[in-house]
């Protein structure tokens, strides 16, 4: 009996424990609407607090808030000052890991064609869309001038990532690239660099006729195919079975790395959004092949200014 009584009165002081470190009503109540008028949280986005915990910072708890909007959820860790008058948005940072390193490590890159030295210490990946604009922009800039100066320096490879919403032949075109690069690095690049260059012969002066969207692309790979001496037969089998198997793996692996647009590119893990300029890409490779140990590439002169073309400078 005295054992029992014991073991609830045991019982009880733990129970009041575990509720002492609940956040009291008012102060989630104080804490969400700082946070929905700081952070301007729409109004359909729930916001919960959870308990207050103990942290490493004195005069301070630890609470985690979580921001549900429909199927999305995301948590977030903030700093409560024990007497509840102050939160703080804090993000502790691991020094002794690499965050690029780690990013790299969520890439596949195995199977995909390589322009470049395909032992360089320096990888761009680049999440790559044919039918976009931006991209087609950004793969004149690498091609050929940032390309001539870094490509015994650096590894390129190219990832799918057709945003079909808006793109409607980017996945079909990135089918054929991947058919080409199945037997021929080269034929994939070839086809890579004329997609590129030529979008609105590919979209035609009826862009809404996917059907002849689809047979100029195949046309195209096909073609590609030929000069570089493939298996036609069995380009034309790929070509037809339009499997995107590989696609849609490409866009999952970009989604799980934040990828939103395209391009976007990772420079041994270093994020670069949208079509930068020159000067922005070659500071990131440089940075890299420093921290890589590898000899920085000379960068070239400024090229001289160029009259505009035309009489009315356009």
């Amino acid at each position: 009996m005295l054992f029992f009584r014991r073991a609830c009165i045991i019982l009880a002081v733990l129970c009041l424990g575990c509720s002492a470190q609940l956040t009291s009503p008012q102060i989630a109540q104080r804490i969400e609407r700082q946070l929905r008028a700081y952070y301007n949280v729409p109004a359909s986005v729930q916001i919960s607090v959870g308990p207050r915990s103990a942290s490493e910072f004195p005069n301070y708890d630890k609470i985690t808030v979580t921001f549900v909007n429909g199927d999305q959820k995301q948590n977030h860790d903030f700093l409560l000052a024990h007497d509840g008058k102050s939160l703080v948005r804090f993000t502790k940072l691991d020094l002794t890991a690499d965050p690029y390193a780690d990013t790299m490590k969520k890439i596949d890159t195995s199977g995909r064609p390589v322009r470049g030295n395909k032992d360089a210490k320096v990888t761009l990946v680049n999440y790559d869309d044919f039918q976009c604009p931006y991209c087609s922009r950004m793969h004149q800039t690498l091609f050929p001038g940032v390309f001539n100066q870094y490509k015994d320096r650096v590894k390129i490879v190219y990832k799918d990532y057709p945003l079909a919403e808006i793109h409607p032949w980017a996945t079909h075109a990135a089918v054929d690239a991947n058919c080409l690069a199945a037997q021929n690095n080269d034929a994939y690049w070839d086809f890579a660099d004329y997609v590129h260059a030529n979008q609105k012969e590919v979209s035609g002066p009826e862009r809404g006729d996917l059907k002849a969207q689809f047979a100029t692309l195949d046309r195209l790979a096909l073609e590609q195919g030929q000069k570089r001496g493939l298996d036609v037969a069995r380009l034309q089998a790929c070509v037809k079975e339009q499997k995107d198997d590989a696609v849609q793996a490409s866009v999952r692996e970009g989604n799980a790395l934040g990828v939103n647009a395209t391009p976007t590119m990772f420079i041994n893990g270093e994020k670069l959004d949208g079509a930068v300029p020159p000067q922005e890409l070659r500071a990131a490779l440089d940075r890299a092949l420093k921290d890589a140990g590898v000899q920085q590439a000379s960068q070239p002169a400024p090229a001289a200014t160029r009259p505009a073309s035309g009489p009315t400078g356009q």
